[in-house]
């Protein structure tokens, strides 16, 4: 149990000392891309999908794993490149966002990195706001694009956005409206729940 304990507490620091993890994937080809090893629950084999009917092409299936069943989402399909073959030979990446979990098919799973948050970029000048780029870092002399999944979760299976009048005015002064909040994240669609 201590050896538990002392790897959450090294994760747990990370955070004080401005740094983070990345989960180093692949897809198809040879551009290595990250995701916050905070929001990953595991890395498996990708277990038997069953199809679902109606359901977005970027939803492989459903998985039934440690008891529950899980949404498999292509990302390569999802970031418009090409879909996963020989998908029994792939990666799951399962996350949690926005307290829901869902698995990211990979092609492959290289390692995870401790990075400093300084080594971190934004994505590159002059790329459309439509791109699935959060950040990219060098990681031995390679380039490394960090994923938005939560912008792809908001087009493959959008979540209510309103908010209730009741919630959205409880509490709220007219010094509060009027003054400024500076909002700061690494994806766009959490800024905006933020914002909202």
């Amino acid at each position: 149990m201590a050896g538990v304990l002392d790897t959450v507490n090294q994760r747990t620091q990370l955070v004080g000392e401005n740094r983070l993890e990345l989960l180093l994937f692949r897809l198809n080809g040879k551009q290595i891309y990250g995701i916050n090893v905070f929001k990953v629950k595991e890395v498996l084999q990708c277990p038997k999908l069953t199809t679902m009917p109606h359901s977005s092409p970027v939803v492989r299936g459903v998985a039934h794993i440690r008891g529950g069943t899980i949404p498999i989402l292509d990302l390569g399909l999802a970031t418009g490149a090409s879909p996963m073959e020989n998908i029994s030979q792939c990666f799951v990446i399962i996350t949690e966002y926005n307290r829901r979990i869902q698995g990211f098919l990979v092609r492959g799973v290289e390692r995870i990195v401790n990075m400093n948050w300084s080594d971190i970029q934004p994505p590159p000048k002059g790329l459309s706001n439509d791109n699935y780029l959060t950040a990219v870092c060098q990681v031995d002399k390679e380039m490394v694009e960090i994923i938005d999944v939560e912008q792809i979760l908001s087009e493959v299976a959008p979540t209510r956005q309103d908010i209730s009048e009741g919630i959205s005015n409880a509490g709220v002064t007219e010094n509060d409206r009027t003054n400024h909040k500076l909002i700061v994240g690494d994806s766009s669609v959490s800024c905006k729940q933020i914002k909202r």
